[in-house]
């Protein structure tokens, strides 16, 4: 009898332990990765012959009036890119004269207006005229993350005041073009 015993003993922890074995032979747990990417932008670098649009003699020197033909190469943005949403601005300042700070005298203008672009972001270039009152298409904005080259140009000179105004003589007529890419909230 006690034969029996051990026999349906082992017969018992035999099913018992081939039931376990049945259930699983592994266990699988999963963990969850997380990250983020915030919302960013950058202006690039500036390609080619640095920064600065240099026009030269600004004056017809047999006239004293603003040149018609003056004009800048575009400069370049590359590698500019917004990880969102993005609006491009472009602002600038007339070019103004920098030692002739007085009131110039009648017939003459100590500055020049222009208009800046900034293409290649948004179908519409944004673009600021630095003589108008208001500059609705100066900010653009694009739906979507992108990276890609700005192109940004200036044209469509004016003496301030009009363009029979001359210019006063100064040897530093300066003016200012910024582009500016934000995430758009």
């Amino acid at each position: 009898m006690a034969r029996s015993l051990i026999l349906a003993a082992g017969a018992i922890a035999a099913l018992t332990g081939g039931s376990a074995a049945a259930q699983s032979a592994t266990d699988t747990k999963s963990f969850t990765v997380t990250g983020n990417v915030p919302a960013l932008c950058s202006g690039g670098t500036i390609a080619g012959a640095g920064s600065t649009f240099d026009l030269g003699v600004l004056v017809d020197t047999s006239t004293g009036v603003l040149r018609t033909d003056l004009a800048a190469p575009p400069k370049t943005l590359t590698g500019a890119f917004c990880s969102a949403q993005s609006t491009i601005t472009v602002a600038a300042t007339p070019l103004a004269a920098q030692n002739f700070t007085a009131t110039p005298p009648a017939g003459f203008s100590r500055s020049v207006n222009y208009t800046a672009t900034a293409s290649g972001w948004t179908t519409t270039p944004a673009s600021f005229a630095t003589g108008a009152a208001t500059n609705a298409a100066a900010t653009q904005t694009r739906a979507t993350a992108f990276s890609g080259d700005i192109t940004v140009g200036i044209g469509t000179f004016g003496t301030s005041g009009g363009n029979a105004l001359r210019l006063v003589a100064d040897t530093s007529y300066v003016g200012v073009v910024t582009v500016t890419l934000a995430v758009a909230n």
